[in-house]
């Protein structure tokens, strides 16, 4: 067992210097779709050798209480493009969040304080780390490829307004599926082996119609149905979603390439990757298969939990005001907890330390926004709800007696006047999710 998990842990570690040793793949080339072409049939090679040697080998028990409480702890998908580790937080490719920060191309052709998302995708693909040409390339064909069909502009504009966002969100990608290349390449009886130049296609095409669509949303929800205004073809994909949402500053265009690069991928077993897996062994098209994670995304217990801090925090400002100091706010946690209620963004299925995504965004807001009062809440929030040795478990504070780490708060994304934009951003945050989970599970031997 322990010689298996060795070799498991070497075959998707290894993936980067693996890819990168493909004697057809060039760190020149700039054609994201040429270079998944020369990459796969060396994968596919790699992946029939290790099942050939290991395919019936046992990598794992279920117990009655797993059948019962769900898959957590059960070994069940390969996910090569992030590991989650309980103590050090989400890797993409074996890079931290702060080497990826370091390392990935940067917006403004490299100028930029934050890496691209593009970049990052690029990364989760091909294993590789790319050049700024080869994520500047990925910011132009995501730009050609924003154009949202008419039919699905008007459904959003005929929702109510009192219908959740996200509802919304997942209906008009279900709707874009009349666009959806693969099924109509199935329909006509595609080849098993071409499958995944279709989901490719489908899925590049989605990514880049996910900004229009959440700016679509969010403005008619808070900006009076005002227009989005067009793509510019010369800007990267965080600074025409920003501005389609109606915000031009550049702190806030550089906040929406950390977020959305953060937010890319978490491994494949949380609700939403996991959904749009399982959809997509159906051979439901990327529109069908993303939208079911989109679904789970919204569940209280996922990406509504962003939600949920929002409000319980805004609960915090009515009852306390601005000022509150460390006592008080121990207090209000102390007072939530005892009444049998939880406090939003604190606990983790996985992580046992303060998730590093939500790090990275605090040391930006330290320094692009410090004197914001709900970013001070927090700030107070995470002082007193984790006052206690990091890795211990252990101290007075409430939250650490309960075991409980800093998971996750959207807050950071407070900027100009006093909106609260998370909603439109927790639409569009995952372009791993429908990227590589559909293009990487077609991307094995033909069955």
């Amino acid at each position: 067992m322990a010689l298996l998990r060795n070799k498991i842990v070497q075959l998707l570690l290894n993936q980067q210097s693996t890819l990168g040793s493909c004697k057809y793949a060039t760190a020149s080339s700039t054609n994201l779709r040429e270079v998944l072409t020369n990459l796969i049939p060396e994968k596919q090679e790699e992946v029939k050798k290790f099942r050939a040697e290991h395919g019936k080998t046992v990598v794992g028990s279920v117990t009655v209480d797993s059948i019962y409480g769900g898959m957590r702890g059960i070994k069940g998908l390969v996910t090569e493009t992030s590991v989650l580790d309980a103590n050090e937080g989400i890797r993409f490719r074996g890079y931290s969040i702060p080497e990826c920060q370091k390392l990935l191309p940067k917006g403004n052709g490299g100028t930029g304080e934050e890496p691209l998302p593009e970049g990052l995708f690029w990364l989760l693909l091909t294993g590789q780390m790319p050049t700024q040409e080869q994520a500047d390339a990925v910011s132009r064909e995501w730009n050609k490829r924003a154009a949202i069909p008419n039919h699905v502009i008007q459904m959003l504009n005929n929702f109510p307004s009192n219908l959740h966002p996200m509802s919304q969100f997942s209906a008009a990608i279900t709707a874009l599926n009349t666009e959806s290349k693969f099924a109509k390449a199935y329909s006509d009886g595609v080849k098993k082996t071409k499958y995944w130049e279709y989901t490719y296609e489908d899925s590049m095409d989605l990514i880049a119609k996910l900004p229009t669509v959440a700016a679509i949303i969010y403005r008619n929800l808070y900006r009076e149905g005002s227009p989005v205004g067009a793509i510019d073809m010369k800007k990267d994909w965080s600074w025409n979603f920003a501005t389609m949402l109606g915000y031009e500053n550049a702190d806030f265009v550089e906040l929406m390439r950390l977020y959305l690069t953060i937010h890319s991928d978490h491994e494949g077993g949380n609700v939403s990757a996991h959904a749009t897996h399982l959809v997509g062994s159906a051979l439901s098209d990327p529109y069908l298969s993303f939208a079911a994670g989109m679904n789970g995304l919204a569940g209280p217990l996922h990406g509504l939990a962003n939600q949920e801090v929002l409000v319980w925090l805004t609960k915090v400002r009515e009852q306390v005001g601005d000022n509150i100091t460390e006592q008080q706010m121990k207090d209000f946690v102390w007072n939530t907890l005892k009444a049998g209620q939880v406090v939003p963004g604190y606990g983790h299925a996985v992580l046992r330390k303060t998730d590093p995504r939500f790090t990275c965004q605090r040391e930006f807001a330290l320094k692009k926004l410090p004197n914001d009062p709900m970013f001070k809440l927090v700030s107070s929030l995470y002082k007193v709800g984790t006052g206690h040795t990091p890795g211990t478990g252990q101290g007075a504070e409430p939250m650490a007696q309960c075991g409980r780490t800093q998971r996750c708060t959207p807050t950071v994304l407070r900027y100009e006047g006093d909106e609260l934009l998370h909603r439109s951003v927790w639409c569009v945050k995952s372009p791993g999710s429908v990227g590589f989970s559909r293009v990487g599970s077609r991307a094995g031997p033909a069955p």
